[in-house]
């Protein structure tokens, strides 16, 4: 594309090569209105699987993304006040998030949401990173079903580490939270406890010094909200405790107030 090149030209263009992408949706109409064509592109992007895509379109991608962050503002760590020991809670969108590394809510198969436009954190994180997320999570499972058989799925509690891309953030961590079928048990509890513990031990690995924890499990996962934020404070607070000056900072990173309200009433 020529310099100078407008988002909505962009926008315009990542559209058309996405369409010519999909044989499935290769006849779509692009409406007039900005944020519908917003939406397409966001829904292309969702439903697409991990193959290749010209450097050419992962150039503009790039480009359209890295202005999409600046549109949506930039939250620096020192924007986030520390509560007590190193721990902060921030509400909102954890893709504006300048720290090394965010946490995303994955599921077993590890490679994004594909429903379009739906409002999990898996899903934002994958639109925002940009498609090359979506490879390199394919290409680390297709190792691992390599090593371990062609029906391999995550596991709980095993965190995957990735680069992120067009995200402020430096890394995400993958992490497959425990389900909630029926009703809360211990061993459930210690699941979404190993969540945390072992997101933080990655992190320590990879000298990455500030994360943001999303709320693993709530929502679709259906883990109660409160007892899952009694679980994450316990457990980072420990571990904060038995590694004294490796991490810097830990957010817990809330969208609904609810759960802002939870994570308050443990840390303030």
């Amino acid at each position: 594309m020529k310099k100078n090149t407008t988002q909505e030209e962009r926008l315009v263009y990542l559209i058309e090569e996405f369409k010519a992408d999909s044989d499935e949706y290769k006849d779509l109409q692009i409406p007039e209105d900005v944020e519908e064509k917003q939406r397409i592109l966001r829904s292309l992007m969702n439903i697409r699987m991990p193959k290749t895509m010209s450097d050419d379109v992962l150039k503009v991608q790039d480009e359209y993304l890295s202005e999409r962050v600046v549109e949506k503002g930039v939250v620096e760590l020192s924007d986030i006040p520390i509560i007590r020991d190193g721990l902060s809670i921030w509400q909102g969108d954890i893709t504006r998030l300048a720290v090394d590394a965010i946490v995303n809510a994955a599921n077993s198969q590890m490679l994004g949401c594909f429903v379009t436009m739906h409002t999990c954190i898996d899903n934002c994180i994958h639109t925002y990173a940009g498609i090359q997320l979506r490879a390199e999570c394919n290409e680390k499972m297709n190792q691992l079903r390599m090593k371990y058989g062609r029906d391999y799925e995550h596991p709980t509690a095993v965190p995957m580490l990735t680069d992120a891309y067009n995200l402020p953030a430096k890394k995400v961590v993958h992490i497959v939270g425990p389900v909630v079928n029926y009703e809360l048990t211990s061993a459930l509890e210690k699941d979404l406890a190993d969540c945390y513990r072992n997101t933080l031990d990655m992190c320590a690995e990879n000298n990455l010094k500030s994360v943001a924890f999303c709320c693993i499990s709530t929502g679709v996962f259906r883990f109660p909200n409160k007892r899952a934020s009694e679980i994450a404070v316990q457990t980072v607070t420990e571990w904060m405790g038995e590694h004294p000056g490796i991490m810097e900072r830990v957010i817990f990173n809330v969208f609904k107030d609810e759960d802002k309200e939870y994570y308050e009433e443990q840390l303030l």
